[in-house]
């Protein structure tokens, strides 16, 4: 008779408890304590609130810089991911700590340092005032500190998985006749395309909700470059907890239903 193992860790039923537990405390009780509060308006009011001029200006900026932040970053940390893993070079573990730096340094730091390199006095912002456009206190300048912000998830995402996959397929590929290019679309893609989605929506939720970095470079002039976070302070600063909740329920919905939509397309894509 084969004698049974203990587990490691305690079994389904208590592990399952202080899974729910802990995040019924730290993420579902809060977020329907929102709702709760959004409640106590009339369905008018609230819709009043959310169809604002100036509340769906900043909802467009906010997610459609969060957007490109994430679709830029989608490019440039798979190939910084790709020169990582496939590549040994001097200055390596440099490269490797300065990917990390946005997850240690504070965004209000990386924010001000933003500022002062693209504001039109800065080293960068005034070759770009030269030329006829800014960069600072525009959505470009939104952005670029998004892109900054955002970069680690799709680097750190994909890193792994590049990592993992053996070289032997890829040179099975090329000795049956596929062309670089072919390598890659038809072996490497498909591999990576999960990864890459999971970086592109943790790029996007980050960018979504970033608020430090941002308000120093945006300029925050209302119906221009005031991004979506910045007006929930807005409004708390004001005491209009009605008007803050409702944007905040918005901002949760259209969250959810986007990061939703990109997950069931990362299991269309990993379902065989």
């Amino acid at each position: 008779m084969s004698r049974r193992l203990s587990p490691v860790i305690p079994g389904f039923g208590l592990t399952l408890g202080y899974t729910l537990l802990y995040l019924s405390l730290v993420v579902l009780i809060p977020l329907a304590t929102m709702f709760v509060f959004a409640a106590r308006l009339t369905w008018h009011d609230f819709w009043a609130i959310i169809t604002d001029a100036r509340v769906l200006a900043a909802l467009r900026l906010s997610f459609s810089t969060a957007l490109f932040a994430a679709v830029i970053n989608g490019v440039i940390g798979t190939l910084l991911a790709w020169v990582l893993v496939r590549y040994s070079f001097p200055g390596r573990k440099i490269i490797e700590a300065m990917i990390d730096l946005p997850f240690a340094l504070p965004t209000a730091v990386a924010g001000i340092a933003l500022t002062a390199l693209y504001a039109p006095t800065g080293w960068v912002g005034q070759f770009a005032t030269s030329l006829g456009f800014k960069i600072a206190y525009t959505p470009l300048g939104i952005t670029l500190a998004l892109t900054f912000v955002t970069l680690p998830f799709v680097v750190r995402t994909v890193q792994p998985v590049l990592a993992d996959f053996p070289r032997e397929v890829e040179e099975a590929a090329a000795c049956l006749g596929a062309k670089p290019w072919q390598v890659f679309r038809h072996v490497l893609a498909p591999a990576l395309l999960p990864a890459w989605l999971t970086g592109f929506a943790l790029a996007f939720a980050r960018g979504v909700g970033e608020y430090g970095s941002v308000i120093f470079i945006a300029g925050n002039m209302p119906m221009k470059t005031e991004i979506l976070p910045l007006l929930i302070m807005v409004k708390l600063e004001q005491f209009n907890y009605p008007g803050a909740t409702s944007i905040g329920v918005l901002m949760l919905v259209v969250s959810f239903i986007l990061l939703l939509l990109i997950n069931l397309l990362q299991r269309r894509i990993q379902t065989p």
